[in-house]
């Protein structure tokens, strides 16, 4: 968690160099896969799908999404993320989120409820798609007697919705 709370620091430090048709971003369906728990030792395959709005009138903007890995674990999740734009191209965004988590015959995090702090960087084509790469942690932040978090690292591609149709 201190490591999520000092990258946002340092993004919101950071001079915001973006495009000036950022807050004209689509909403995007992005796919991603990847493995869990990177650390320890039931690391799994795992793949994704997240719901990015692109409701633009605060800061942080809504997501949802969720994921299933190789040996059953699921997660969905709803949380808030910002872009931060470095030229037309880059984009570093975190995020937050909550969400419900089924172990499966994967890693036990300790119960239910778990909570998801991610920090991406992404490279925006001019069609607005976006290839990138995420690294995650999801914990229970200590609510249950157990919390052994997992990491993730996934690689992402965001397809803007106005594509599609």
């Amino acid at each position: 968690m201190r490591f999520f709370a000092a990258v946002c620091a340092l993004a919101m430090a950071a001079v915001w160099a973006g495009p000036a048709d950022a807050e004209d971003d689509p909403p995007f369906l992005t796919l991603y896969g990847g493995a869990s728990d990177i650390f320890d030792d039931q690391t799994a395959a795992m793949f994704g799908v997240e719901y990015r709005t692109d409701f633009k009138d605060l800061i942080l903007t809504p997501m949802v999404g969720g994921f299933v890995t190789t040996d059953g674990s699921l997660y969905g999740y709803g949380g808030v993320y910002v872009d931060f734009f470095f030229g037309r191209r880059v984009v570093f965004r975190p995020s937050f989120a909550v969400g419900a988590y089924e172990d499966g015959d994967g890693k036990d995090l300790g119960g239910v409820l778990e909570f998801r702090s991610a920090v991406a960087l992404d490279w925006r084509f001019d069609d607005r798609s976006r290839l990138g790469i995420e690294f995650t942690h999801i914990s229970n932040a200590s609510i249950y007697d157990s919390n052994p978090g997992m990491e993730t690292l996934t690689v992402n591609y965001s397809i803007p919705l106005d594509a599609l149709y």
